[in-house]
C-alpha cells in the first residue's frame, strides 16, 4: 500500500479540507453559547426551545435531526448545485437521509439522556470532561462512525445486503471509518464541548443546530469538488453521518 493512501492519511487531509469549515461552524456554535449567558433575550428565546424540546421528545429529536441531517442539503444541492433542476436521485437522497437522520437523531438523544443519568446535568469543566471524553471516543468510535459509513455504503451498493457483512471486519473498519473519524474530530470534538456546555434541555437542539452548518457546508464542498473521498464522511453521537458527493 502505498503511504499516501493509507487511513491515517487520508484522515488528515480530510481533516485540513475541513478545517476552514469548522472553524465557522465553530464560531457560531461558541457565539450562540455566550449570547445565552449573557443575553438575555436569547436565554429567553432557547428557553423557548428547550420547551419545545420536552415537550416534543424523541419525535422532535426526529424530525429536527431529519431536516438538518436530510431536507436542507438536499434542498441546497436542488437549488444552488443544480441550478433548481430537480433530478431523479434527488428523492432517493431526501428519502433515505430523512430515515437516516430521523432515527440517528432519536439515538443521539437517547445518548444525552443517559450521559446526563450517568455524570449529572450540571455545567462545569469535569462533567463536560467526560461527557466529551465518551462522546467521541466511545460511542463514536463503536457506534456512530461505523453505523453511518456502513448505512452509506448500502446505499452506494443499491441497498443491497450482498457482501454487507465486510463492514463488520476490521480492515474495513480501518479503511473507511479510520478516516472519517480523524477528518471530524477536529471539527465535532469542540462542538461537543460546546454543546455540553448547555443546559440538557438545549444540548439536542444546539447539535441539530451544528450538524445543519456542518452538512450543508460539506454537501456544498463535496459537490463541488465533484469527487469521492475521505472527506464525504463526517463521524458524530454527534457525529454527523456520511455526506455523499
Amino acid at each position: 500500500m502505498h503511504t499516501e493512501k493509507t487511513p491515517l492519511l487520508i484522515g488528515l487531509r480530510a481533516a485540513k479540507a475541513n478545517l476552514v469549515p469548522g472553524l465557522v461552524i465553530q464560531a457560531a456554535m461558541v457565539s450562540i453559547v455566550v449570547a445565552y449567558y449573557t443575553q438575555p433575550a436569547v436565554h429567553a428565546w432557547l428557553s423557548v426551545l428547550a420547551d419545545i424540546k420536552q415537550n416534543g421528545g424523541l419525535v422532535f429529536s426526529a424530525v429536527a435531526a431529519a431536516i438538518a441531517g436530510g431536507v436542507l442539503p438536499e434542498i441546497l444541492r436542488i437549488t444552488v448545485l443544480q441550478g433548481c433542476k430537480i433530478r431523479r436521485e434527488n428523492l432517493g437522497n431526501l428519502v433515505f437521509n430523512i430515515a437516516l437522520w430521523g432515527f440517528e437523531g432519536m439515538i443521539v438523544d437517547l445518548f444525552y439522556r443517559t450521559q446526563a443519568h450517568i455524570f449529572g446535568s450540571h455545567v462545569d469543566f469535569a462533567t463536560v470532561f467526560k461527557k466529551v471524553l465518551v462522546d467521541q471516543f466511545i460511542y463514536t468510535v463503536f457506534f456512530a462512525t461505523p453505523f453511518s459509513v456502513g448505512c452509506y455504503e448500502w446505499k452506494h451498493q443499491n441497498y443491497s445486503l450482498k457482501g454487507m457483512s465486510r463492514v463488520f471486519t476490521l480492515k474495513y473498519y480501518q479503511q473507511k471509518s479510520v478516516p472519517a473519524l480523524i477528518a471530524s474530530w477536529g471539527v465535532w470534538i469542540p462542538l461537543v464541548s460546546v454543546v455540553y456546555s448547555l443546559p440538557s434541555l438545549l444540548q439536542f437542539p444546539l447539535f441539530t443546530l451544528g450538524l445543519t452548518f456542518w452538512v450543508l457546508m460539506l454537501t456544498y464542498v463535496t459537490a463541488a469538488h465533484k469527487k469521492k473521498s475521505a472527506l464525504s464522511f463526517s463521524a458524530p453521537a454527534v457525529n454527523p453521518s456520511p455526506v455523499e458527493s
